[in-house]
């Protein structure tokens, strides 16, 4: 049996393609899979749990729910684009929410679940705009808001977020070793899985004098990512869109 991770998928209706890679990829590979992680970032924005009756969400969470009825266990750990998704969405896609970070046994192996967000320490003016967001009064006061007005709010934070993005170096917007390294030993393993930075690799490296290793899952903005992992081995593979959509994905903004 295999365990499936992804992350960062930003499910939206402006890319259809993507969605019905993901859709393929449930009825297919996670059919036959001991469990599925998506570690956040799963859809592009999330303004509140009233969105599963919204039309663009509610064929995903029912895809969800049909893998689930399967009997094929979903969890799913929040983004910093989807850190609103509640129990509402949880009962109906049957899914299970899972804290970041999370921390399982990985066919033996202690293994260390994140976003992967928190470890962006030097994106100092993302940390602060994550504080704001994760506390719980500005919470209440955004979900008081209407569905309309939330929905304006999230592409308004999303183009603010891509203009902010384009004018940072690359390496502020990545993980830091210290980070990495805290996160670790706090949590007393030597293995970690993440997403958020778009930047699909393995890393090894020296933990207090031993080997430790990293995975880094990728985006699905012009293919799929997924990490594989048994007994055996742990595989990070992509996902091809067909031919004809590929040619005509757009670049990332």
């Amino acid at each position: 049996m295999t365990t499936l991770f992804i992350s960062d998928l930003h499910l939206s209706a402006e890319r259809p393609d993507i969605t019905e890679l993901f859709f393929d990829f449930l009825a297919r590979e996670a059919r036959a899979a001991e469990a599925l992680y998506i570690l956040g970032d799963f859809f592009e924005y999330w303004i509140g749990d009233d969105a599963v009756e919204q039309p663009e969400y509610r064929s995903v969470v029912a895809a969800l729910r049909a893998l689930t009825d399967a009997g094929i266990p979903v969890h799913v750990m929040h983004g910093n684009r989807d850190f609103l998704l509640g129990e509402r969405f949880a009962r109906a896609s049957g899914c299970r929410l899972i804290p970041d970070p999370t921390r399982i046994d990985l066919y033996g192996t202690p293994t260390l679940l994140m976003h992967g967000d928190t470890l962006c320490t030097d994106d100092v003016d993302y940390l602060a705009f994550r504080r704001m967001v994760r506390d719980p009064a500005w919470q209440r006061a955004f979900l008081a808001r209407p569905a309309a007005e939330r929905n304006a709010m999230a592409r308004g934070a999303r183009e603010q977020s891509r203009v902010s993005t384009a004018g940072k170096p690359p390496e502020i917007m990545d993980v830091t070793r210290e980070a990495v390294l805290e996160a670790l030993r706090a949590q007393r393993v030597r293995h970690l899985i993440h997403g958020h930075t778009h930047r699909p690799a393995e890393h090894v490296f020296d933990l207090d004098g031993a080997p430790a290793r990293r995975i880094v899952l990728g985006d699905w903005y012009r293919q799929g990512s997924v990490l594989r992992c048994d007994a055996r081995a742990w595989r990070l593979d992509t996902l091809a869109l067909p031919p004809a959509r590929a040619r005509s994905r757009p670049g990332r903004a």
